[in-house]
């Protein structure tokens, strides 16, 4: 063998890509101790993915700052509301800031005019809102109201007086109470119990009796009640009153300021109030009932005491006189407020009797009692 030639050494095979692979497993597993497994199936090729472009230049990490995570400005002027920019603008911002705080500035609140100081705090406003109305408040000593009486006796008393001078009526007031046994009988039963035959007896006409029946009825049967009266506001007591036989608005008025002392009373259809509306303000005409509440608008809360100073301006000037004759019956001397007017007062006119004068002008000696009702 020595003597033979040599043949050349042949190359060695070239791997494909699979025996390559199959030739890695082997060599790894011999590495890792493990033999050879000639039974191993050789790893697919891995399937060619396209190559991933890297940016030849990498962005930049921008950091935030905490003056990067505040609002833009320029977002907020673009919402927010400019601020004025000429005085026209501030002064109509300030003017609608200021009318949204009259909005909830409340109004005055009234007491009951029986109530300590009430009176003088309602001549201070008074005095405020309406200057024309200080002459006749400097001239004229204020207002009592200190007469109290149950309100079922006050709306018999002012039945009673109705359509009446006020001597007769104080004389037919008089037997009436006799014949119940005083005003502490005057009572829905007692009331009751009479029949018109015993009421015409002693001066009461037969309506005037149905009337006095109706309103003891609406008592017994629970419609009314002093307690009820006492603690209704103005608009349901006006309204539940009114449905009394014989009693309307006028005495409803007269009823609410006299008897019950209620402070923002007008009596729109008192021929000497709206005299006296027609005095203070120069006008022309003798203003209607629907005219009265806007006139006298400025006066509230205090309404009853400004018409209780336009009886005053009436009376002065030769209006109706009722109110300062009826003052009497209240317990006012009527001397204390008759030299203070500045004309001997003329006899009334047929009209001024049926609106104002003597008759139902003596509700004024009408007060609800001084003990507490509840409900």
């Amino acid at each position: 063998m020595s003597g033979q030639a040599q043949s050349p050494a042949k190359p060695p095979p070239e791997l494909s890509t699979s025996d390559a692979s199959g030739t890695v497993s082997a060599v790894a597993g011999t590495l890792n101790g493990l033999p050879e497994d000639p039974q191993m199936t050789p790893l697919a090729p891995p399937r060619s993915t396209p190559p991933s472009k890297i940016p030849l230049r990498p962005r930049k990490i921008q950091k935030l700052s905490s003056d990067n995570l505040k609002p833009s400005m320029t977002n907020l002027s673009a919402s927010a509301p400019k601020p004025p920019s000429s005085k026209k603008n501030r002064a109509d911002a300030r003017r609608s800031s200021s009318d949204a705080l009259a909005v909830v500035i409340p109004r005055v609140a009234a007491r009951s005019l029986s109530c300590e100081g009430e009176v003088e705090t309602a001549l201070r406003h008074l005095c405020a809102v309406d200057p024309l109305l200080v002459p006749l408040i400097e001239v004229h000593p204020p207002p009592n109201f200190d007469t109290f009486h149950s309100p079922f006796l006050a709306l018999t008393k002012s039945i009673l007086y109705q359509q009446l001078a006020y001597k007769a009526g104080t004389s037919i007031y008089s037997r009436f109470v006799a014949l119940c046994g005083g005003e502490h009988g005057v009572v829905p039963e007692a009331v009751l119990s009479l029949n018109p035959q015993q009421l015409r007896q002693i001066g009461i006409s037969g309506r005037k009796a149905s009337y006095l029946h109706d309103l003891a009825r609406k008592y017994q049967n629970g419609i009314l009640s002093d307690s009820s009266i006492v603690n209704m506001d103005d608009k349901s007591l006006f309204t539940m009153l009114t449905m009394v036989n014989g009693i309307g608005s006028w005495s409803v008025h007269m009823f609410m300021i006299f008897s019950l002392h209620r402070p923002d009373v007008l009596p729109i259809n008192d021929l000497g109030v709206r005299k006296g509306v027609q005095m203070l303000y120069g006008l022309e005409e003798l203003p209607k009932p629907s005219q009265m509440d806007h006139l006298c608008e400025k006066w509230r809360p205090y309404r009853s005491v400004a018409s209780w100073y336009l009886w005053r301006l009436s009376e002065a000037k030769g209006g109706p006189s009722g109110v300062a004759s009826a003052m009497a019956a209240t317990g006012v001397s009527v001397q204390h407020h008759q030299h203070q007017l500045q004309q001997p007062l003329p006899p009334p006119t047929e009209e001024q009797q049926q609106q104002l004068v003597d008759p139902i002008n003596s509700i004024l000696n009408l007060g609800y009692s001084e003990f507490h009702f509840s409900s």
